[in-house]
C-alpha cells in the first residue's frame, strides 16, 4: 500500500510538470501574443488548433494529465498533515497556499475549459481574440482570470520546488534554498507574461 502511493504521488508530481507544466507555460506564451494585437494573437491560437493529432495531444497530453494531477491532488489536499517537523515554518506555508490554489483551480480551470474549448465545440464561438475580450469586458471575470493566473503559476512554481525535493534533486538545505530564488523568478516571470495577457484583451 505504501509502495503504491509513494508511486501514486511520483506520478503526480511528474505530471504536474511535465506535461502540466509545460503545457501552462506555453498557454500563457500563446496568450501573450495578445499584446501584439488581435492579428498576433489569432495567428498564433490558430497555429495551435492546427497541429498535427491535435486532438490526441489534447486528450493525453492535456486532458487526462489534468485530470489525474487534479482529482489525486483533492485527495492530497483533503488528507494530508502538514510536515510541521519536515519543513520550515515557511515551506509548511508555501503547502497550505500549495493546496488552497490548488482546489481554486480545480474550480477554475473547469469554468475556463467551459467558456471557451466547450463552447467552441457546441459551435456557439470561436477560439479567437474577441471571445476572450468578451469574456474579460466583465470586470468580475477580470478579477477571477487574474486569480487564476495567479493560482495557477503560484502552484507551478511551488510545486516544481516540491518536484525538486521529491524527485531527490535538491536535498541539501543549500540547494533546497536556492530553489527558492529559481521558482520564486519562475513564478514572477510567468505572472507578468499571464497577466499582461489578459490586459492586453480589455
Amino acid at each position: 500500500m505504501e509502495n503504491r502511493e509513494f508511486l501514486l504521488r511520483r506520478l503526480h508530481s511528474l505530471l504536474g510538470i511535465i506535461p502540466i507544466g509545460v503545457f501552462l507555460t506555453q498557454h500563457l506564451i500563446v496568450n501573450h501574443f495578445a499584446t501584439q494585437g488581435e492579428q498576433a494573437f489569432n495567428d498564433a491560437s490558430h497555429f495551435m488548433a492546427n497541429l498535427p493529432f491535435v486532438i490526441f495531444l489534447e486528450i493525453f497530453v492535456i486532458y487526462l494529465p489534468l485530470v489525474y494531477h487534479a482529482f489525486y491532488g483533492l485527495y492530497i489536499a483533503f488528507t494530508s498533515k502538514h510536515n510541521v517537523g519536515h519543513y520550515s515554518y515557511f515551506r509548511n506555508q508555501m503547502l497550505v497556499l500549495q493546496r488552497y490554489t490548488g482546489v481554486f483551480l480545480v474550480i477554475f480551470i473547469a469554468w475556463h475549459v467551459f467558456e471557451t474549448r466547450f463552447q467552441v465545440a457546441l459551435g456557439n464561438a470561436e477560439a479567437d481574440f474577441n471571445m476572450m475580450a468578451e469574456i474579460l469586458s466583465n470586470p468580475f471575470m477580470l478579477a477571477f482570470y487574474i486569480a487564476g493566473v495567479l493560482a495557477a503559476t503560484f502552484h507551478l512554481a511551488n510545486g516544481f520546488w516540491s518536484f525538486l525535493v521529491t524527485w531527490g534533486i535538491t536535498q541539501s538545505a543549500k540547494s533546497q534554498r536556492y530553489s527558492n530564488y529559481a521558482v520564486l523568478a519562475i513564478f514572477v516571470v510567468l505572472s507578468v507574461i499571464g497577466i499582461r495577457a489578459l490586459f492586453a484583451f480589455v
